[in-house]
């Protein structure tokens, strides 16, 4: 956290073929070293593979909810107070939650070795709308740190 200025946020920007802010961040996510159309076509692949066998009318209500599931309501911070330094559970501000669901779910889709990420990142995206899946046992395991260490809550400031 930055302590010389107070920081801005950047306007939000939508992708080209849904219009959405959600679908953009997950692109830019995905993206590595500046390859922006490998990652629109990789995405856009992966939304199209994870609609197949649903009935949904809408192509990213798989996307909205797969982030919905994994978002995290609370973390655990490193707070040093008097020489020792305590795991403090905190709530995770909403633009966090949704940056750390994109990452997450990016992140075990990569993971998935022997198919090529589209299809990875449609089976995690379909996996998390589900409620199951690597990024929602992350999110599980980050909400039992957090509350394992509630007893350092009065920590928090």
């Amino acid at each position: 956290m930055s302590r010389r200025r107070r920081v801005y946020k950047k306007e939000e920007h939508v992708d080209s073929r849904y219009g959405s802010p959600a679908v953009a961040r997950l692109i830019t996510t995905v993206m590595k070293r500046g390859k922006k159309s490998l990652a629109e076509r990789v995405v856009y692949t992966a939304i199209d593979k994870s609609r197949e066998g649903s009935d949904s009318v809408d192509p990213l209500e798989i996307v909205n909810k797969a982030v919905e599931n994994v978002r995290p309501r609370l973390e655990v911070r490193s707070r040093r107070v008097g020489g020792a330094t305590y795991q403090v559970p905190m709530e995770v501000t909403p633009a966090r939650q949704i940056s750390l669901a994109m990452r997450w779910i990016v992140k075990f889709a990569g993971g998935r070795k022997g198919m090529p990420l589209a299809d990875a990142l449609a089976q995690e995206l379909k996996d998390a709308a589900s409620g199951q899946g690597n990024a929602i046992k992350k999110r599980d395991d980050t909400h039992k740190m957090a509350q394992a260490n509630r007893a350092f809550a009065h920590f928090r400031w």
